[in-house]
């Protein structure tokens, strides 16, 4: 019996030192091919996503955007898998420079911004608010006994920048078209515009349909529009030359698909959009075919 038992491990042991070998080979193999795998996987997924800045035209105070802007492009980043990073500037010229200067790897920025963007630094259109024109609007407080723009004549009115479109560059035009001469203040943002106007510090300033929807209610309840420009092609989600095809349309597809869930409708819904859209340069031919001249953006 001592016999038939040696004689049987004799018989096991090499079958299991070979099955044993013949497993270590196979984990060795799967385990080079996993890291091999791992190393040529592509850069900028998931173990390191790329990273992109994303500046705000500073319509409202940095603390605000950020407040408004931050969840959003925060969603924006994980769906897409690149991260973008909140840039904003503390005036309105000051971002311009620095978009022309490259420092943004995209921009939401006004119209005039954009084209002038496209020309001198070929930043390229990307995006767009969905489904809504620019329209710049002259507020006044509620019970101001202004009824018409031609009121304005001699007054203070307020400005977020020479360089805001809608809510600068435009009321200006019409009001020199009519011959009305006022005294003109830039207050750095349109948040500011609103809330001098509201307080009584101004007695009227420009401003667009959006921000102003974006307000505290006591502020909108404190305001009357009194006058609207024309409506025009809005701001410019734009992309800089450096930027990788790859990316833009990661975050493209992330941006569009924003609408379609209600989390993605409600962070939309805090910066005043309904939706995001694809876009192209061609769009804002409307702002080019108005010529305006540099004096009139820097409101000379």
């Amino acid at each position: 019996m001592g016999q038939a038992n040696d004689r049987a491990e004799r018989d096991v042991a090499p079958c299991d030192t070979g099955g044993l070998r013949r497993f270590l080979r196979i984990l060795a193999i799967a385990t080079m091919a996993i890291l091999s795998s791992l190393m040529s996987a592509p850069s900028g997924q998931a173990a390191d996503p790329p990273s992109l800045s994303f500046g705000i035209v500073p319509q409202q105070a940095a603390s605000r955007l950020a407040a408004t802007w931050g969840p959003l492009l925060a969603r924006i980043s994980h769906d897409s898998g690149v991260a973008l990073v909140f840039k904003t500037a503390p005036d309105i010229p000051t971002f311009y420079q620095r978009v022309i200067l490259g420092e943004y790897d995209l921009a939401y920025l006004n119209p005039y911004q954009y084209i002038s963007a496209h020309s001198s630094a070929n930043f390229a259109a990307i995006a767009k608010e969905k489904g809504r024109k620019i329209q710049g609007v002259v507020v006044v407080k509620a019970d101001s006994p202004f009824r018409d723009i031609n009121d304005l004549k001699g007054v203070t009115v307020a400005f977020p920048s020479p360089q805001s479109f809608a809510a600068s560059i435009l009321p200006r035009a019409a009001l020199r078209a009519k011959g009305i001469t006022i005294e003109a203040k830039n207050v750095g943002s349109h948040e500011s515009v609103y809330l001098g106007v509201a307080s009584g510090l101004f007695p009227a300033g420009g401003g667009i349909v959006r921000t102003l929807e974006t307000m505290p209610p006591d502020i909108q309840a404190g305001l009357r529009i009194l006058w609207t420009t024309e409506k025009f092609t809005p701001h410019a989600i734009a992309a800089h030359p450096r930027v990788s095809r790859e990316n833009i349309d990661r975050v493209l597809r992330a941006m569009v698909a924003l609408e379609e869930n209600e989390e993605g409708r409600a962070l939309l819904a805090v910066i005043g959009f309904s939706g995001i859209e694809a876009a192209k340069d061609a769009e804002w031919n409307d702002i080019r075919g108005l010529a305006i001249t540099q004096a009139e953006a820097l409101g000379n």
